[in-house]
């Protein structure tokens, strides 16, 4: 690898450690061969999705950003002097041979996200987070060598399980943007009053709804569970501590009441050990019986 093309990477590594996510982001459970390619489908989709929340700007202005950034995903060979990130990328898409359509699906969910600020249905919550979450799961897995329907399928339903826990953590950092990912049929079938947020108030209506949101994403993390036992090496566990980490996050929401104007939970060191022994300790999901 030419010296240029290992500084873009490195590049987009340093970006991928200076952020916390719920999503493996090249860490040390990584295959070390791959660390480099998760970084760089990392930075493509952390820095459009800035984009999409851009300080200063407008609507157009957000907007033409991520169209910019997806002619570039397009135009390749276009580009005569292609920045760090898209120098990665590029290389990483030829070497693993990755579907285009899941990075245009990043890039729609996140223009979707400068125009919608309020889902109706859960079906509506499920669609957005099929385009903003699901794809980069179903990338890590072809990064290492799986192309499977069944994997992609329980991948999705942790993928989403993880950006619905987020929703819930952040509800008091979105709502004053103006952003509601908790659907309009399930808070207004809780009688929950939007005004109690604005005085950051966690009313049972409130609390109720976002229980609601939670049995919801927890029976989707179980959906998915079945992927961290259908890859093997280092990437199983990875996996397994994605989702154990994830579950942590949900199970802190329900026991605070979901009071995240008091408090945000979220994981520290003290994490780390307990989610270690848990992927140490892991018990395979049953398989289902075959079916006559």
């Amino acid at each position: 690898m030419n010296d240029r093309l290992d500084r873009a990477y490195r590049a987009c590594q340093a970006l991928a450690q200076s952020h916390y996510e719920n999503f493996p982001v090249a860490s040390r459970l990584m295959p070390s061969h791959l660390r480099r390619h998760v970084a760089a489908v990392y930075a493509f989709a952390r820095t459009a999705d800035d984009f999409a929340d851009e300080p200063g700007r407008d609507t157009d202005e957000r907007l033409q950003l991520i169209e910019d950034w997806r002619s570039r995903l397009h135009h390749r060979s276009g580009i005569r002097d292609p920045d760090q990130i898209f120098l990665a990328l590029h290389h990483t898409i030829e070497q693993f041979d990755l579907p285009i359509e899941l990075f245009d699906d990043l890039l729609d969910a996140f223009a979707q996200d400068v125009t919608v600020h309020r889902y109706l249905t859960w079906l509506d919550v499920l669609d957005y987070c099929r385009r903003s979450a699901n794809p980069v799961g179903r990338l890590v897995l072809r990064l290492s060598g799986y192309r499977d329907g069944r994997l992609d399928e329980v991948s999705d339903a942790v993928c989403t399980a993880l950006q619905l826990t987020n929703f819930w953590q952040d509800l008091a950092i979105d709502w004053p943007r103006g952003r509601l990912y908790v659907p309009d049929e399930i808070w207004r079938g809780h009688r929950a009053d939007p005004a109690a947020l604005d005085s950051r108030r966690m009313t049972a209506g409130w609390v109720a709804a976002l229980r609601d949101c939670g049995a919801r994403t927890r029976s989707l993390f179980a959906d998915g569970r079945p992927v961290c036992d259908g890859v093997t090496g280092r990437l199983r566990y990875e996996l397994r501590a994605t989702w154990l980490g994830g579950l942590r996050i949900l199970d802190r929401l329900e026991r605070s009441g979901y009071d995240v104007f008091s408090h945000r939970p979220t994981l520290g060191p003290g994490d780390a050990l307990v989610i270690a022994c848990g992927t140490l300790l892991w018990r395979e999901t049953p398989r289902s019986p075959a079916r006559s």
